[in-house]
């Protein structure tokens, strides 16, 4: 049973950026019933800003963090979370919004922090995230910090190579098997929307349930490791 079991739109919402999406504009009602949740859709289509929201209205820090780290960069928040909707099953104040372009930010935040208490490292592995490689300082945090709650991670495969992604999914797997943790995800990555009897919601003119086959992410990376060469013809004019 997940902690968020219903994110919906108020009635008497604004009209302008970001109510105007394409999949905002006939409302949002949502109903999650498991665990583990993707949001994927093209670039620009509202994915972060739905992620913003919800991470917004569980009072995480929306520059990327949980609910205890104070920092600020230039601001983002599109005015969403102020009519969206969290209903929970269980309420958590726990969790950790994790946004992979402004990681960078909260990395040296965690710095500065540890500058006063260095004991702070060791919920992320115990040396500074500016001393490990992007994946390997993303997966840190994953293995060290990632307990308990309700985690919205934004694109977290941008760092991560396809064996690492893999080790994300058993980071996952342990935490949401013993009822510890829900996970909400915009990927790009069929690697990691492959996960078992995850929900994924395809954003586009409407929002809609869709099944991991046929996405067009898995779609298009079967058809291209299957026939590459279909894809260069098309591609490369002088093949």
């Amino acid at each position: 049973m997940p902690y968020l079991s219903r994110i919906y739109l108020k009635d008497n919402h604004p009209q302008d950026f970001p109510f105007n999406l394409p999949f905002l504009s006939k409302g949002l009602d949502l109903r999650l019933k498991n665990n583990v949740t993707f949001f994927v859709g093209e670039n620009g289509i509202g994915k972060s800003t739905l992620l913003e929201a919800i991470a917004e209205n569980c009072d995480f820090n929306v520059a990327g963090g949980s609910r205890n780290h104070h920092y600020n960069f230039h601001k983002t928040e599109s005015g969403l979370s102020e009519h969206l909707v969290l209903s929970w099953s269980t309420k958590t104040t726990q969790g950790f919004f994790m946004r992979a372009e402004s990681f960078f930010n909260f990395a040296t935040y965690i710095d500065e922090v540890a500058e006063e208490d260095r004991r702070v490292l060791e919920a992320y592995g115990g040396k500074s995230l500016h001393q490990q490689s992007h994946g390997e300082a993303f997966l840190s945090l994953f293995h060290n910090h990632f307990q308990k709650g309700i985690y919205i991670l934004d694109e977290p495969e941008s760092a991560l190579s396809p064996q690492r992604q893999l080790s994300l999914l058993s980071i996952i797997h342990k935490l949401e098997k013993a009822g510890k943790a829900q996970f909400i995800i915009s990927s790009h990555s069929p690697i990691l929307m492959s996960y078992p009897n995850a929900e994924i919601y395809l954003l586009d003119d409407k929002i809609q349930r869709i099944p991991y086959k046929e996405t067009e992410h898995y779609q298009l990376t079967r058809n291209f490791l299957e026939h590459p060469e279909r894809y260069f013809k098309h591609l490369f004019e002088d093949i």
